[in-house]
């Protein structure tokens, strides 16, 4: 019985999937995707909350180019002090950091098997969904893949 993903309404099965080379491929470009657009969600923060959040910590800059003390840092970044920009500084700089720690961790030690699971069951769901899915013409469709 041949097992047709488009017209069942049953749960995906990716096991017949995995040995097949261009879901393989699929995979790997879907996890390309995933770290391109993590990437420029960090650079959107930093063109935006980040600039923001310079912007507003300038005068306390320009004073801890002149005389810098751990004090005056701690002071510029408080949250009593100035704390809009210290948050939008924090999470601009967490978000950056979390981004290389993922990024790092593929990298050193492969891809962790329950994100490689993630990945493959929304790599069914676009291929299940069709042309009407965003990516499908980048991740199914992509002439590097043919």
């Amino acid at each position: 019985m041949e097992n047709n993903h488009e017209f069942s309404d049953r749960p995906l099965d990716p096991l017949p999937l995995q040995q097949d080379p261009t879901f393989e491929q699929e995979v790997q470009r879907l996890h390309e995707y995933t770290v391109a657009a993590r990437w420029v969600l960090v650079l959107l923060l930093w063109l935006t909350v980040g600039s923001f959040s310079l912007w507003a910590l300038r005068s306390d800059i320009r004073l801890l180019s002149e005389h810098f003390t751990w004090a005056s840092l701690r002071y510029a970044l408080s949250l009593r002090y100035n704390p809009m920009p210290a948050i939008g500084l924090t999470f601009t700089v967490s978000m950056t950091v979390a981004v290389l720690v993922w990024q790092s961790r593929n990298i050193l030690f492969g891809m962790p098997p329950a994100e490689r699971s993630r990945l493959e069951q929304q790599l069914l769901r676009i291929r299940q969904q069709g042309q009407s899915h965003p990516l499908h013409s980048w991740i199914v469709q992509s002439p590097r893949l043919k």
